[in-house]
């Protein structure tokens, strides 16, 4: 009795096993594929690698992403240091000159611009150089400083802005005058308030003390003060090597202008589409009634708001909350930042009159000659309305005409849709040029519009426009 038992257990568990293993095999059989993960607008907010995997796996791609990127501006573009004579930026630092976009063999601009739209889309014929400037390393994005006002923050403050995954792409000589002079409406007696240098929380008190009501000197403070932003915080997801304070204001708009610092916009999905930034100057913003490139906000609050809470996290309010949201309060501190920022002015252009056009007395012939292509056949008066030279609205310069959508190191070129109309006053102090940094001198801007608008200018109609907006 007690065998039969045992066989009869043994006989149920080999029965059970086979099931289970019948079941298994069955289930193995036909379980489907992994579907791809469907398209989602929020960043992951559980990483699932720890950072030091993180760090030493980005470390070993940069070399590979960085040299991707700086073969793709060497075709582009001349990089040479080419420098202009006789005029420079408003502190010294010269003016590079010159076409530097590339051509397609065998074409001359000349002939480029006696061809339809239609046809140099249909030959590919649109320089590499006109598409939109990918980031570089566009599927990652982020706040990308220049080396050296990386190692003045260093200097001043201890924080450190390098990345361990990239660094800047584009040569020094192509980015403005650092450190920027800074001119106050407020007092246009004491011209460059700067003192030649780098305002930061370390200085910004003794240089402005007693210069500034008690208002615009603590929005000062905020504006130079550090608050986490989604490459440089505490979280496992950062880019920098330690945790980071974070970011300031003044981290891309140097001293109130720009040290072309550059980023994605937050507000377009999926990744490929988003747009490159070039850091615009805050020069002039009590003149502005739109703000953001595309995001058409209609004030300077609105904009302040917007950039900490929502762009320093790519437009992702999920991980802002994560790595520490800086939540200003709009009655005090936000207008507090605004007022500065609203009295920040224009370089001086002692050539143009209360009116914003060139005195005649003062202005060489060229430079008149330029005016007068600006407002005439040049059509830039369209657009650009003097005497600040904006018409504080948006256009759709329509470039997709020329070119297939193509994709370019991770960015989709396609169409960028209507872009906000930026002040041209001080523009020989802003380069590079367009909304994402894709034009390299005045001379590549005047290129490329003489073909999204058809001008067909002359070679020296064009130097001479390039002589009128360096006078501006």
């Amino acid at each position: 009795m007690k065998k039969l038992f045992q066989w009869v257990l043994s006989v149920s568990i080999l029965a059970v096993l086979g099931v289970i293993l019948f079941t298994g095999v069955a289930v193995t059989k036909e379980k489907p594929e992994k579907a791809a993960s469907p398209p989602s607008s929020y960043a992951p907010v559980v990483i699932k690698e720890d950072f030091a995997t993180t760090m030493e796996r980005m470390k070993k791609e940069k070399p590979q992403v960085m040299n991707r990127q700086m073969e793709l501006l060497k075709k582009r573009y001349d990089l040479d240091n080419k420098t202009a004579k006789g005029v420079t930026m408003s502190r010294g630092k010269a003016i590079q000159e010159g076409v530097r976009v590339k051509l397609p063999a065998g074409m001359t601009w000349d002939q480029l611009a006696a061809k339809s739209p239609e046809e140099i889309k249909e030959k590919g014929l649109w320089p590499a150089g006109f598409l939109p400037l990918p980031h570089p390393n566009h599927a990652e994005g982020g706040m990308l400083f220049p080396k050296y006002y990386i190692e003045e923050i260093k200097t001043q403050e201890g924080r450190d802005l390098t990345r361990f995954d990239l660094d800047y792409d584009l040569p020094d000589h192509f980015l403005p005058e650092f450190p920027p002079p800074i001119y106050l409406t407020t007092r246009p007696d004491l011209g460059d308030v700067s003192q030649g240098k780098v305002v930061t929380l370390m200085n910004y008190y003794a240089l402005f003390n007693g210069m500034l009501n008690p208002k615009q000197l603590e929005g000062l403070r905020l504006l130079v003060t550090p608050f986490p932003q989604q490459q440089f915080n505490q979280t496992e997801d950062r880019r920098s090597e330690h945790p980071s304070r974070g970011v300031t204001c003044f981290d891309c708009h140097t001293n109130g202008h720009s040290n072309a610092s550059t980023h994605l916009v937050g507000d377009i999905r999926p990744q490929e589409f988003r747009h490159r930034l070039d850091t615009p100057t805050l020069r002039g913003v009590n003149i502005q009634r739109l703000f953001g490139s595309q995001r058409a906000l209609k004030s300077v609050e609105d904009f302040t708001e917007f950039e900490q809470r929502a762009a320093y996290f790519d437009g992702d309010p999920v991980i802002a909350t994560k790595k520490g949201i800086n939540i200003l309060d709009r009655g005090h501190q936000v207008h507090a930042m605004a007022e500065f920022q609203a009295i920040l002015d224009f370089p001086p252009a002692p050539k143009l009159n209360i009116y914003g056009k060139l005195d005649p007395k003062k202005a060489t012939e060229a430079e008149l000659r330029g005016q007068e292509i600006f407002f005439n056949k040049g059509q830039c008066a369209v657009c650009h309305v003097p005497p600040y030279y904006t018409d504080n609205s948006m256009h759709n310069l329509r470039a997709e005409r020329f070119f297939k959508p193509q994709m370019v190191n991770g960015r989709m070129a396609s169409q960028d849709g209507p872009i906000k109309t930026f002040p041209l006053r001080g523009i020989k102090d802003s380069a590079p040029y367009l909304h994402d940094g894709r034009l390299l001198t005045l001379e590549d801007t005047v290129e490329f519009f003489n073909l999204v608008q058809g001008l067909q200018l002359s070679d020296q109609e064009k130097k001479e426009l390039v002589a009128f907006m360096r006078a501006l």
